[in-house]
């Protein structure tokens, strides 16, 4: 049996950003618009007629102030308002491909390594751009990995199932390390047309880079455990899955094939579950609350990691215990917690001990107790 421990990680960060400010703008403009369209359906009350959104709202609901995103021109047009993402050929590399390459690079520059020292890669994301060939393998031709690789999809906690995959299989000795990459173009999925979640996701990719600890060369984190729990519930769905595209039978105009959430049972059935797990796997290892340095929670909603942070803590987390990068990505999925990781490490000394936890649809939660090393 040998130890696994993360080496490298990585962030690929769109370069286009829109604000709350631009986002309210181009929503209140669509719901004008789409209240002088269905003027009479309104007034007959045949048809609820649509809110505008405003940035005090946003913020208070989310934390959120701003989101990357692969196109904005799309989502903020009134007439659109969903990104224009080009249609490309089978011959070019993908898009969701494109990005995790760019993260992948990263994390294998920060562990010293090469695609050459890489067994496995696993793309575990919360939407995949499409069925088969599996978009890991094409990011493996890419990188010129040789062994084997596939998808995961566990939506939001995506990205811990993979770590404990990688983790387990580096443990065991099957493979001597794996790339776990998580490529989310959230921005593609998201019902823009909503006032109740058109502010919520932001598009970003992760990765990270898991060795045998006897391997890492330079400061790492050895992973102790990992706990992964899943429960089912619709509350959070999303019934299209793939990429939104312009379709002549209007399914993409269809609300029930976007994502769609139960905001008010989300927060009181998640938090919960959330809190006994981490609480659980913590007891598991003999970690107390005053043991952990650092806890890197998935990016959903401040309030929401504000609650997990005093449940898991029994007080309310200090100034960086707990970072958020929310107000400047959004929600981005499985690859929240993993910016947060990759930004709010390198402080951290020999011995310290920290935990990545991410949660979403499903229910699923996955939690990656690791601890510094040099």
């Amino acid at each position: 049996m040998y130890t696994p421990a993360i080496t490298g990680s990585g962030v690929f960060t769109p370069d286009q950003v829109i604000t709350n400010a631009e986002l309210v703008e181009a929503f209140n403009a669509y719901a004008d618009r789409y209240n002088a369209e269905n003027a009479d359906e309104i007034a007959a009350g045949t048809l609820a007629a649509k809110e505008h959104s405003s940035e005090e709202f946003i913020v208070k609901a989310s934390g959120i102030e701003q989101r990357y995103v692969i196109d904005k021109s799309g989502v903020l047009d009134p007439a659109v308002m969903h990104p224009l993402l080009r249609q490309r050929s089978d011959d070019e590399p993908s898009l969701m491909a494109e990005m995790a390459l760019k993260a992948a690079r990263i994390a294998l520059e920060q562990a010293g390594r090469t695609a050459a020292d890489v067994d496995a890669v696993i793309c575990a994301a919360s939407n995949l751009e499409r069925a088969y060939p599996a978009v890991a393998i094409e990011i493996q031709d890419l990188l010129e990995i040789d062994g084997f690789a596939f998808d995961m999809n566990v939506a939001c906690s995506s990205a811990t199932f993979g770590i404990q995959a990688a983790a387990d299989m580096v443990r065991s000795g099957s493979i001597r390390s794996a790339l776990v990459v998580n490529p989310e173009i959230c921005s593609a999925h998201l019902e823009w047309r909503d006032r109740d979640c058109h502010f919520i996701f932001g598009d970003v990719a992760t990765a990270t880079l898991i060795e045998r600890t006897e391997d890492a060369e330079g400061a790492h984190f050895e992973i102790r455990s990992t706990r992964c729990a899943t429960q089912y519930s619709n509350n959070i769905r999303n019934n299209n899955g793939f990429l939104r595209r312009s379709r002549p039978d209007g399914l993409a105009d269809r609300r029930d094939m976007q994502f769609m959430q139960n905001g008010r049972k989300v927060f009181k059935e998640v938090l919960p579950l959330v809190a006994d797990h981490i609480g659980n796997h913590m007891a598991e290892e003999g970690v107390e609350a005053g043991d952990l340095k650092r806890l890197w929670l998935h990016q959903a909603n401040k309030s929401m990691n504000d609650f997990i942070g005093r449940k898991v803590l029994g007080r309310a987390p200090e100034p960086g215990e707990q970072p958020n990068i929310l107000q400047d990505y959004a929600n981005t999925s499985s690859a929240g917690s993993i910016i947060a990781f990759s930004k709010y490490s390198d402080d951290l000394e020999p011995g310290d001990v920290g935990l990545i936890c991410s949660f979403g649809a499903g229910y699923s939660v996955g939690s990656v107790l690791v601890e510094r090393r040099d």
